[in-house]
């Protein structure tokens, strides 16, 4: 007889979606790249109508895959939002030229203003500041644009503490008023519902005034999750992965956000004037995964494109 019983696969309990995390869903987005895109063969079965896109932009990817699948995006209607990562970005000249690109081949009016992930700069940008003191953004009649937050820190900024990170989104919310662009911050993922909070109602205590795209990782294996948060930095969330790592009895079983939405959901509901306004997915489990985890849980918020198909 086994002394213990490992259980590699969990049916689901089938409920009703909650009226609050509907609401906290609605108008969710979600990040692809141009490698997992390829996967999907139709995203109208999975994602609702005009579903912004973020699509990342991993250095070595040639910015012929990007608007490739920036143009796939909005041809199958949706919001497409690529990543300009600006220490992948050689020169003005070049950040011109994909500005040039994803709006002539796939009507693109929205970005992600990061500095990437690289360590050592390509050329003359080394964070999105730069990118956006540029104006081209303002010139080619961007409507959107999103830059990058870190509720549990940035260990490529700062090496402890968050002062290097809350000092970049100082001068960002100072710039919004500088552009006729809507701005807001999309942060990396997190799992605990307490720090995030936290996070959100300290950038209001300092008179951050963006609105708040909160990064939830997707239902993924266990493993993957951990290793894409120590490789991201993810800090005291982290534990929850990590006890639920302890826990025999969920050790195989597939990670779901179902907890951290709940929570968040809830708070929202409380303060209306929470500064967390959307939720943005990263499907480290798969985009077909992802997507049906919002449709299993986000009511009418989350009905695909062409449900039918």
């Amino acid at each position: 007889m086994a002394l213990l019983n490992f259980r590699r696969k969990e049916t689901p309990a089938t409920s009703t979606p909650t009226a609050e995390v509907e609401a906290f869903l609605r108008d969710y987005s979600i990040e692809v790249m141009p490698r997992t895109a390829e996967k999907v063969e139709d995203f109208t079965t999975l994602l609702p109508a005009e579903t912004r896109v973020y699509v990342a932009h991993i250095e070595g990817t040639p910015i012929e895959d990007m608007v490739a699948t920036a143009k796939r995006l909005n041809a199958e209607g949706y919001k497409v939002m690529p990543h300009f990562p600006a220490r992948i970005i050689k020169d003005r000249a070049t950040l011109a030229n994909w500005i040039a690109m994803y709006q002539g081949e796939a009507d693109v009016k929205q970005a992600l203003l990061l500095a990437g992930g690289v360590s050592t700069p390509h050329g003359d940008f080394s964070d999105s500041m730069q990118l956006m003191e540029t104006g081209l953004f303002d010139e080619a009649g961007f409507e959107r644009l999103h830059v990058a937050g870190h509720p549990e820190g940035n260990r490529d900024i700062d090496a402890s503490g968050t002062a290097g990170v809350d000092a970049a989104l100082k001068w960002k919310n100072d710039f919004q008023t500088r552009t006729d662009a809507q701005m807001a911050i999309a942060t990396q993922f997190a799992f605990d519902a307490k720090p995030i909070i936290a996070w959100a109602d300290s950038l209001r205590e300092a008179g951050i005034t963006l609105p708040v795209h909160i990064g939830i990782a997707g239902p993924a294996k266990l493993q993957t999750l951990i290793k894409f948060a120590i490789a991201c930095g993810v800090g005291p969330s982290l534990k929850v992965l990590q006890k639920r790592a302890m826990d025999v009895t969920k050790l195989l079983l597939p990670y779901e956000p179902t907890d951290v939405i709940n929570e968040l959901a809830l708070h929202k509901a409380a303060n209306p004037d929470f500064n967390i306004s959307h939720v943005h997915f990263f499907p480290l489990g798969g985009i077909k995964t992802n997507a049906n985890w919002a449709i299993e849980n986000g009511g009418s918020s989350a009905v695909p494109a062409n449900p039918s198909a």
